[in-house]
């Protein structure tokens, strides 16, 4: 593909982006809970935790980016990534501390429920991992954080730890897959490899989505919204669940949006992949979060094209060739011409189109 058919000059700013996101996610709750009568129910509909949990985030934003600014807890930058990301470093980072505790907050304050405590805990629990990798960067002022294996492993362990839950307290209705138009699957055994592999996959292509200005908290407000739709039905909690931490996200571009004054960090990434990928399992829509995150899937199998084309192509001196410019995908876009806000502004649309396939096969 030409990248010249794209101009490197975006036609929209980084502001004009994130308003015209916030209203069509605004106004597709209010569409959604006026065709399936729950506008004026407040405890099951889409609207009130969504915008709640919106306008908190970005009032609070106000206090704690000047506080992390004056902590001093910028943001350290690849010396092999993009050149023009270099202006980016010294950025606070760690945001996702003031988003991902109100996103929970309003979603237990609103739809109180075991289902919604077990979401609330892993999203914290994946949380807790980000915080600790980000504080590890801070502390050493490297882009290195805890080990890749210390970060799977916890991943792991809590993952362990939420469908044992599961299993335990909902085995009957919880292990089967969602089909399109209402057909369901019993998974059996299968269940638990297959949602403990979904939790930690699902984090962590969220985590490497978040590499540009706006990027994962932009597509993950839409991923969770367009979730908490199609599951309200079956699980009402979850929907507010959903509403409501996609609501915090989108309150988070308030600050993030290009040119971001502040970085959600792994803090946000991992809580934002944890918290659509236990609601999936909670709700039977694995399938539903497989169509929803089409984005960060493709994320994710450009690194591992990536890496495993250089494996396979390693000449005598141990250099391989690459397939891409630069990976993740976002970074190739990049590379070959594409703006910050033309790759951020085209995965948007392509995050919402999904949305809609999975209205059409699976209704709202």
């Amino acid at each position: 593909m030409d990248a010249k058919l794209f101009s490197d000059r975006p036609v929209i700013s980084g502001k004009t982006l994130f308003l015209g996101l916030g209203a069509c996610l605004a106004g597709a709750a209010l569409f959604i809970d006026g065709a399936s009568g729950r506008l004026f129910n407040l405890d099951q509909c889409l609207t009130l935790p969504f915008v709640a949990s919106a306008l908190i985030v970005a009032g609070l934003g106000y206090w704690v980016v000047p506080t992390l600014r004056q902590l001093k807890v910028g943001q350290i930058i690849r010396e092999d990534g993009p050149q023009a990301h270099l202006k980016k470093a010294g950025t606070p980072t760690m945001g996702g501390i003031f988003v991902v505790p109100v996103g929970v907050a309003i979603a237990l304050v609103m739809g109180f429920s075991a289902n919604v405590i077990a979401v609330a805990a892993l999203t914290l629990a994946y949380a807790a991992i980000g915080w600790l990798d980000d504080w590890q960067i801070l502390r050493r002022k490297s882009n290195k954080g805890i080990s890749p294996r210390t970060k799977l492993l916890l991943q792991v362990g809590f993952g362990a730890l939420f469908c044992l839950w599961v299993l335990r307290s909902q085995p009957e209705t919880i292990t089967t897959l969602a089909l399109p138009f209402g057909v369901a699957l019993p998974l059996g055994l299968l269940f638990f490899p297959i949602a403990w592999f979904t939790l930690v996959a699902e984090s962590n292509a969220t985590n490497l989505t978040d590499g540009l200005d706006g990027l994962a908290g932009g597509t993950g407000a839409i991923a969770l919204l367009a979730l908490g739709a199609v599951v309200a039905p079956q699980s009402p909690e979850l929907m507010v669940f959903c509403a409501s931490m996609s609501g915090a996200y989108l309150g988070f571009l308030t600050h993030n949006h290009n040119p971001a004054r502040v970085f959600m960090g792994d803090t946000g990434s991992l809580a934002l992949g944890g918290a659509l990928a236990a609601t999936a399992i909670l709700s039977h829509s694995l399938l539903i979060l497989l169509i929803l995150s089409g984005v960060f899937l493709a994320e994710t199998l450009s690194v591992i094209a990536q890496v495993g084309y250089y494996k396979a192509t390693k000449d005598e001196n141990g250099v391989g060739k690459r397939l891409f410019k630069m990976a993740p995908l976002h970074h190739h876009l990049e590379l070959v011409g594409w703006s910050e806000i033309t790759v951020v502004a085209r995965f948007y649309l392509i995050g919402a189109m999904l949305a809609v396939v999975c209205f059409t096969l699976f209704g709202i």
